[in-house]
C-alpha cells in the first residue's frame, strides 16, 4: 500500500474521520456488561467497551471507565462486582443500561432483567445472561496522562466464581454497539468441556 493511501493522525489533534477509528481497530471487543452494588445496597448495571481478560491463573479480568462512573464508585467502596455475558439477543437491554440516570436508579428494572443473587459476592448477575463471574477487586489503577493515549481509571479483578451454560460456547455470540460489531465468546464445547 502506497503512503498516500495511509490515513495518519495524531489523537491529541482529532483523528479528521466521521467516527473515532480507535474502537473499530481494536476488536473483536466483548462488552463489559458490570453488575455492582454501593454500600447503601443501590445495584448498578453499565456496558463498558474496553473490558477484557487479563490472566486465567488466577483468573483476571479488568474493564476501563472514560470517567468516574457509578460502577467504579460502587466497586471501590463494596470491593465486588459481577461480569455478565451481552448476547446478541440481549441487545436491547444492554443499550438500556447505558442510559445516564440517577445514582439510586437500577438499571435492572429500567431494561427488563432479572438480577440473580451471587454465590460468592454480594452483586447480583443478569439471570438472562449465559455466562457470569463474581469478581473481587484487586486494584484500581488511575492511569496518568499519556502523549499518545488517555485512560482514567482501569478495574483489575480476580474472578472468584463463574456461571455457565456450556452451550452458549457453541456459537459465537455478537453484540452491536454504536454501529460497530463485537465477537464474543467464540469456542467450540469440546475444548470447554
Amino acid at each position: 500500500m502506497a503512503e498516500k493511501d495511509i490515513h495518519y493522525y495524531e489523537p491529541a489533534n482529532g483523528h479528521g474521520l466521521k467516527h473515532d477509528p480507535f474502537n473499530a481497530i481494536v476488536a473483536p471487543r466483548p462488552i463489559g456488561w458490570i453488575s455492582s452494588r454501593d454500600a447503601k445496597g443501590n445495584i448498578n448495571l453499565a456496558p463498558y467497551s474496553f473490558f477484557n481478560a487479563f490472566c486465567y491463573k488466577p483468573p483476571i479480568v479488568g474493564f476501563s471507565s472514560t470517567s468516574w462512573k457509578d460502577s467504579v464508585s460502587n466497586i471501590q467502596e463494596t470491593r465486588e462486582f459481577c461480569w455478565n455475558l451481552s448476547i446478541i439477543d440481549l441487545a436491547k437491554q444492554m443499550n438500556a443500561t447505558s442510559a445516564n440516570v440517577a445514582h439510586d436508579v437500577n438499571e435492572f428494572t429500567i431494561a427488563g432483567l432479572t438480577a440473580t443473587p451471587s454465590k460468592i459476592v454480594s452483586v447480583p448477575r443478569v439471570a438472562e445472561s449465559p455466562v457470569s463471574f463474581e469478581c473481587r477487586l484487586s486494584e484500581i489503577v488511575q492511569l496518568k496522562r499519556v502523549d499518545i493515549l488517555t485512560a482514567l481509571a482501569e478495574q483489575l479483578e480476580h474472578s472468584h466464581a463463574v456461571h455457565l451454560d456450556p452451550y452458549a460456547l457453541l456459537v459465537p455470540h455478537r453484540m452491536v454497539e454504536n454501529d460497530e460489531r463485537v465477537w464474543v465468546g467464540v469456542q467450540s464445547r469440546q475444548e470447554i468441556l
